[in-house]
């Protein structure tokens, strides 16, 4: 993937970028490009070579219909339960690494739904913020929209989420009770014809 100067990019958990300048520089008698990103939420610039850039997970912004999606994503009712921390904490940074905001998703809405029923360790906490501040820094600026109206669009699709899933868990267990019962309600004609015969 190759970008231009003015480019908005993504670089994984950093958030966005704007590409402002493409310059080759000789390291230890090597040449090669290098892509100037200023990081926008802390005015930092970063340095990236044009030949790791799927190395590092450099993408674009999404687009306004990838907004959808995200939000559809955020509220589905699906979420992610690791009951191991150890396993948790690798698979979600993995998926911050990743660099895709819909990976980042996962994370936000399994550690939202993590925290509302216990506390975080610090660095889930940290991870957690993490990923919400990333996902609202690039939607605010794809959909050019405040980062508050954003952050408030997230919670909303994040409150659906977990209603969704209350709803599908109570679904689940009257499914469970009737089971049993169904079950016998079956067997009971083919036992009064046993007795019969």
């Amino acid at each position: 993937m190759t970008f231009e100067v003015g480019d908005k990019v993504i670089y994984p958990n950093h958030g966005l970028g704007i590409v402002e300048r493409i310059e080759e520089k000789t390291i230890l008698g090597t040449t090669c490009g290098f892509y100037h990103l200023r990081i926008v939420a802390n005015d930092t610039t970063v340095l990236v070579p044009v030949s790791n850039v799927d190395g590092v997970g450099l993408r674009r912004a999404i687009s306004d219909e990838e907004v959808e999606r995200l939000f559809g994503l955020l509220g589905d009712g699906k979420i992610d339960n690791h009951q191991n921390w150890k396993g948790r904490f690798k698979d979600n940074s993995d998926k911050m690494r990743s660099g895709s905001i819909y990976e980042v998703a996962d994370v936000l809405k399994s550690l939202t739904f993590l925290a509302k029923s216990k506390s975080l360790s610090f660095r889930e906490k940290r991870m957690l913020d993490r990923a919400k501040f990333l996902i609202i820094s690039e939607v605010s600026e794809v959909m050019r929209e405040t980062a508050p109206a954003i952050e408030a669009r997230v919670d909303s699709a994040l409150e659906r989420c977990f209603t969704a899933k209350a709803r599908t868990a109570a679904r689940a267990k009257v499914v469970a009770k009737a089971a049993p019962r169904a079950a016998v309600a079956a067997a009971a004609p083919a036992r009064r014809a046993a007795r019969a015969s």
